[in-house]
């Protein structure tokens, strides 16, 4: 008897799955509404708009949703979310298309997106501050949609993008693994819209630069996709020039002059280096890469009175007491310095954006609590501008959270750089040797802590070209920080600059 109710209980479970499954409704009416990737939202959603860049009204369309990703076999393997911008009336073979994307590892295209490139932009106070809530998103005056077509990424596990139902995510979150997806994507959307004859660049920001990086090689090598030029900004490509620690001196000197300038904002420098800001930072580039850089080589070889004089010359360009300096060892990581700086005021200074003053927990620390820069000034705006403006404006739904800057991501899988430090910049070099005509653009900001601008010129001078392709790499400077288009007059110049090296980028 007990074998009899046994097979009936199963027998209705079975019936209720059947009858669950039978409920289900068509694939392309599903909406995601958990955090679980087992379910793919209906075809992108497609909205009209216009908007006025220089004077002039452009009409646009805007193609919001999810692309699917398949292996060769046509396995299911992620949904890879964007948003694109095709300016209306034009034809697709002549129109340039910037394909774009943060870092991270782990963030979301928002910031390129609503920060500087995409029509609308969220709205700061023109040194880049937030406004207090609620927040505003106004009309960006100032996008790259006047000059080339856009189409923003986010890579699988940031935004709403997702791996598919049983797919390991770990798959997709590594240097090599990640180039492989977003070039995936990349190859997809060029295809279905008819784009292999575009003039074609990338844009990426921090990592994204290293992914930029990669996919200058992988496209070419993978596709047979060649590029006309990559928008790099706040650029790490060798990540040895930015990884403090034990056996690593490099770090050291090439921060000195973002150190220097950061300074020279709080006005923490003798007066005859306050004078100019370019002028103090050429005369300590100067000094890091001889004496500085040779104090650091020599180590504990290095005499008591050698050491006082580099602490002496550290003092004068940060602001910081020869004790202090001494008592480190002649070498300030990041951390130190943030910390140090402002001290006597009871603050810390920004690492994305050392313009921006923190308040810790006591001034007695070793290093800031937080980053002023990101938790007070940009997070709040750009998340809560995200999520209204992609259901509002552009008329797209789904209950995902959208992940602005996701730890989810992690662990990273950094490749042969474990065993050492990750380094893109011989992939760049060989993607522009063996396409002379790829130009390369080099967006950097003073202010910047998280990728300072010596680093990256560090990078781009030992990339191992030859004199003329060297000439295809152009380096601008901003008064800004790591995403120095949120203060407005770095804004106007950036766009500026984009808008004359994309032009100079295609052939005639």
């Amino acid at each position: 008897m007990k074998y009899k109710y046994l097979l009936l209980a199963i027998l209705i479970i079975f019936q209720g799955t059947i009858m669950a499954d039978a409920a289900t409704p068509e694939p392309d009416k599903l909406k995601e509404t958990s955090d679980s990737p087992a379910v793919i939202v209906a075809a992108p959603t497609v909205t009209k708009h216009s908007t006025t860049i220089n004077g002039k009204v452009i009409n646009y369309t805007a193609t919001t949703g999810y692309m699917k990703i398949t292996d060769e076999d046509g396995k299911h393997k992620a949904n890879i979310f964007y948003i694109a911008y095709t300016k209306d009336g034009e034809k697709t073979a002549t129109r340039p298309i910037t394909y774009t994307f943060n870092g991270g590892p782990g963030s979301s295209s928002v910031w390129l997106h609503l920060g500087a490139l995409g029509p609308k932009r969220v709205l700061l106070a023109d040194d880049g501050n937030a406004l207090p809530p609620p927040f505003k998103v106004i009309d960006n005056e100032y996008s790259w949609l006047a000059f080339t077509d856009l189409v923003f990424i986010d890579p699988v596990g940031t935004g709403y993008s997702r791996p598919a139902k049983d797919e390991k995510p770990e798959q997709f979150h590594g240097i090599d693994e990640d180039i492989s997806s977003v070039g995936d994507f990349i190859r997809r959307y060029t295809t279905q819209n008819k784009r292999w004859l575009s003039p074609k660049f990338l844009a990426g920001e921090s990592y994204g630069t290293t992914r930029a990086a990669g996919l200058s090689g992988y496209l070419q090598s993978t596709y047979g996709m060649t590029l006309n030029g990559i928008i790099l900004i706040s650029t790490v490509l060798q990540f040895q020039t930015l990884r403090f620690g034990p056996g690593n001196d490099m770090p050291y000197w090439l921060y000195l002059p973002a150190y220097t300038a950061t300074s020279w904002f709080h006005k923490r420098l003798p007066a005859d280096l306050q004078v100019n800001l370019k002028k103090t930072v050429d005369e300590v580039r100067v000094w890091s890469t001889n004496e500085y850089l040779l104090a650091l080589t020599k180590g504990d070889a290095l005499t008591s009175s050698e050491k006082s004089i580099i602490a002496e010359k550290l003092a004068r360009y940060t602001g910081l007491s020869k004790e202090y300096i001494l008592n480190s060892n002649l070498r300030l990581d990041i951390h130190r310095y943030t910390k140090e700086l402002l001290r006597s005021e009871r603050r810390s200074v920004g690492r994305l954006d050392s313009r921006f003053k923190g308040i810790d927990h006591d001034a007695a620390g070793e290093n800031p609590d937080y980053d002023p820069s990101y938790d007070a000034v940009i997070l709040g705006p750009f998340t809560a501008a995200m999520n209204d403006y992609v259901r509002t404006t552009l008329e797209y739904e789904n209950d995902l959270p959208y992940e602005i800057l996701t730890g989810k991501v992690h662990p990273w899988n950094w490749g042969s750089g474990e065993r050492g430090f990750p380094n893109v910049a011989e992939t760049l070099r060989g993607a522009m040797s063996k396409n002379p005509d790829l130009k390369v653009f080099v967006a950097n900001g003073y202010f910047d802590l998280a990728t300072p601008f010596s680093a990256t010129e560090y990078t781009m001078n030992h990339l191992g070209l030859e004199s003329p392709l060297h000439d295809n790499i152009q380096m601008e400077y901003y008064e800004s920080g790591h995403m120095m288009y949120i203060h407005k007059e770095s804004l106007v110049k950036f766009t500026q600059d984009v808008a004359k090296f994309l032009t100079s980028s295609i052939s005639k």
